[in-house]
């Protein structure tokens, strides 16, 4: 990349319409290279639907009558909880894009996204949030009732984060398949409870990339607050999206959307490269990987004039 190389100014053959598709880890890191910029300015488009959360400390801290400030902080709680769903999806939407290699318009798309599910998403951000809740509510009260009243309050401990870790798993496809596909809310609903049970190793490898990241912004968090406040708003969400899309999407592509164009004769588009996409004859043609390189004129000194 020309940011961190002074070879910046060194033509290259081009990069070729045609050329194969890395796969694996050679693929992950090379979109992750070219899209490292953008997945930064993603991360902060995303930013803006957390501003209710960033609201609460201010109220807690500035309305001085308690009952008031518990109320504006349940307003904008339940405000994020209808919001965060939507804002997801965009991010998904744009995700989507960098993986099967389409050019996005970044805010556009984002915000496109959010648009075009709002209301699907909404649904899915205010379950998601219920369930955050409802998972570390009962991490507080069922191990007290357990300590002091029966062992068997466990139990429903042990059953509503189960929920909770499910319904996580299921958020991995959900919000790709609300972007990517037509599917209604019952349907998205049902494929993604499929899909997360289905591909049981491409949901561990994404569940043990989301504890590792949310354990080193734990780590800085309580020891290098000034790191942690620097990336927060610019690194960990887009970043563990493109992890989930790069897992999880090809599950996808497998199972809910190939079937529907195989039914109809028809290839995924979305495996179409750069020519086949194009039928009509072009004017110009693209010379990406033909062309010749052209070695770099040794610099000569100027002459100094006394």
């Amino acid at each position: 990349m020309g940011l961190f190389s002074n070879k910046y100014d060194k033509s290259g053959p081009g990069i070729s319409k045609d050329e194969a598709r890395k796969k694996g880890m050679a693929l992950f890191f090379d979109l992750l290279g070219r899209k490292f910029w953008s997945l930064m300015w993603l991360n902060v488009l995303y930013d803006l639907f957390f501003i209710p959360i960033m609201l609460m400390f201010p109220a807690f801290l500035l309305i001085k009558n308690h009952v008031a400030s518990l109320s504006v902080i349940g307003v904008l709680a339940v405000i994020f909880a209808f919001i965060i769903g939507p804002a997801t999806a965009g991010l998904m939407k744009v995700l989507r894009y960098f993986y099967i290699e389409k050019h996005s318009f970044i805010a556009r798309d984002f915000f496109d996204g959010v648009k075009e599910n709002f209301v699907k998403a909404s649904v899915i951000g205010f379950i998601d949030c219920f369930l955050l809740v409802s998972a570390f509510a009962s991490l507080q009260v069922y191990p007290a009732l357990a300590a002091t009243v029966s062992k068997a309050f466990y139990i429903p401990m042990v059953i509503t984060f189960s929920i909770f870790l499910l319904v996580m798993i299921m958020n991995f496809y959900i919000f790709l398949m609300m972007t990517a596909t037509g599917l209604s809310l019952k349907q998205l609903i049902r494929n993604s409870f499929t899909l997360s049970i289905v591909a049981m190793r491409q949901n561990l490898l994404t569940v043990a990339v989301i504890i590792a990241v949310l354990f080193l912004m734990s780590i800085l968090l309580l020891n290098v607050f000034q790191v942690f406040a620097l990336l927060i708003p610019i690194f960990p969400a887009a970043f563990l999206g493109f992890v989930t899309c790069f897992n999880c999407y090809p599950v996808i592509q497998k199972y809910v959307i190939d079937p529907y164009y195989t039914e109809r004769g028809e290839v995924n588009p979305e495996y179409l490269t750069g020519s086949e996409e194009v039928e009509e004859e072009a004017i110009f043609e693209d010379m990406g990987g033909k062309e010749e390189v052209i070695e770099n004129r040794p610099k000569k000194k100027g002459k100094i004039i006394k």
